[in-house]
């Protein structure tokens, strides 16, 4: 068992919630396959009109958790370009965030609880301790957009179940 490290409640957590969501987006594409409507019409899809859709909450959903274990690591982040307009793209995307995550050391997390940690948030710069960002930004933002990724194709009738956003589908 790993011991518990800000590594592990980040980079870890993330790259596992991520696979997630990938094998989320599988069952979305199937499933538009399988009804035989075009899977565009989900990576359009948001839960009401002041919301932003699938694919939005997919790219924002892999730009907090790299974004945030790079600031936890002291580097600046990597930018990726939100051009991503098909399922296969959006998992292209997925896997190159959680290779981009696992290429931080977990030693360079190590003292971020105390590392001085800048979000700029619009017209504002918010400003955290590392294990308070973690904590209440960090974590929280991932899991809103996964989530909300979740609820967006289970709305549009992707069968899915809370083991599908745990796990992965698989049993446990």
């Amino acid at each position: 068992m790993n011991k518990i490290s800000m590594h592990v409640m980040s980079a870890e957590l993330f790259c596992n919630t991520l696979g997630n969501l990938s094998a989320i987006l599988d069952k979305g594409l199937a499933s538009a396959t399988t009804r035989k409507f075009d899977p565009g019409v989900l990576l359009a899809s948001r839960l009401a009109p002041d919301m932003l859709p699938l694919t939005r909450q997919v790219q924002i959903a892999c730009d907090i958790a790299k974004n945030s274990v790079a600031r936890l690591a002291g580097q600046e982040p990597r930018r990726f370009e939100d051009n991503e307009t098909s399922f296969e793209q959006l998992r292209a995307r997925i896997a190159g965030t959680v290779d981009y995550i696992k290429s931080i050391p977990a030693s360079a997390l190590e003292g971020s609880e105390t590392r001085d940690i800048t979000v700029p948030a619009r017209e504002r710069t918010l400003e955290f301790k590392g294990l308070e960002y973690l904590q209440t930004w960090a974590i929280p933002n991932v899991l809103f957009h996964v989530t909300t990724s979740y609820n967006i194709l289970r709305h549009n009738g992707v069968e899915l179940g809370k083991r599908d956003f745990i796990a992965g589908g698989s049993p446990g």
